[in-house]
């Protein structure tokens, strides 16, 4: 088995506004992680990117802390699922499932280090 990361884009603005779609997805969230706890591994909502803290580094080393996202955008990353599934096809599938009402959800292979 594989192991994939779920990225849900959506718009925080509509989330934070109360849009009646929120109810629904919210809903729709519990039971996404009801229906696939076998392949869930993980997964979280994040707070707004107004809370974020941005790291970078220049060529030379010298390291900036900045306050607010990396990339400002309007479909903003809001949460993950970390599933499990034996290849990239089983993983679209499930993640066809979640809940990304004003945005997308974006599916990516973990890549495995072996030591």
């Amino acid at each position: 088995m594989a192991r994939f990361l779920a990225l849900i884009y959506d718009d925080e603005q509509k989330w934070a506004a109360g849009a009646p779609e929120t109810v629904a997805a919210s809903a729709a969230h519990t039971a996404f992680a009801t229906n696939h706890s076998a392949a869930m591994l993980g997964g979280n909502a994040l707070q707004p990117t107004s809370t974020a803290t941005s790291v970078t580094s220049d060529a030379d080393g010298t390291v900036h802390v900045t306050d607010g996202p990396y990339v400002d955008t309007k479909e903003v990353l809001g949460g993950y699922y970390l599933l499990e599934a034996p290849d990239l096809d089983a993983a679209v599938e499930i993640a066809k499932e979640i809940p990304a009402p004003f945005g997308a959800v974006e599916v990516r292979p973990v890549w495995e280090f072996t030591s």
